[in-house]
């Protein structure tokens, strides 16, 4: 194994504390909750995770949501499902949440302020 210089090391610490803030929660007013029981995982709830991480991270709205995971949400026959708690609008649950709609609900929900209507699996409560 190679050893690994000063400079290696001090961008492995700025990746992991990276990382690490992206978790923090503090702060971070909207929510991105996948469902990760065995159903969502089974239909592609980790692609659909990941893809939700990159592309929160691409639109710079690390400093604003937090992307978590949860179990099953009671709508197997609709996993992946995700969950999208955004501050002033009602907060829904979207179903079979492909990586590409994941990109798609980045776009609509939290930037442009619209429901996707279509992927509506269940509306919950208005968020405060």
């Amino acid at each position: 194994m190679a050893k690994l210089t000063l400079e290696d090391l001090r961008a492995l610490r700025a990746q992991m504390k990276k990382s690490l803030e992206r978790r923090d929660p503090e702060g971070k007013r909207i929510q991105i909750i996948v469902g990760m029981g065995t159903c969502g995982i089974s239909a592609g709830g980790k692609e659909t995770l990941r893809a939700f991480l990159e592309e929160v991270e691409a639109k710079n709205l690390d400093s604003q949501v937090i992307v978590r995971q949860s179990g099953c949400m009671g709508h197997c026959d609709q996993e992946p499902t995700v969950e999208v708690v955004v501050p002033g609008m009602e907060t829904v649950l979207y179903g079979k949440v492909t990586p590409a709609l994941a990109k798609d609900i980045v776009q609509s929900h939290l930037v442009d302020k619209k429901l996707m209507d279509k992927l509506i699996v269940e509306r919950l409560a208005p968020s405060k």
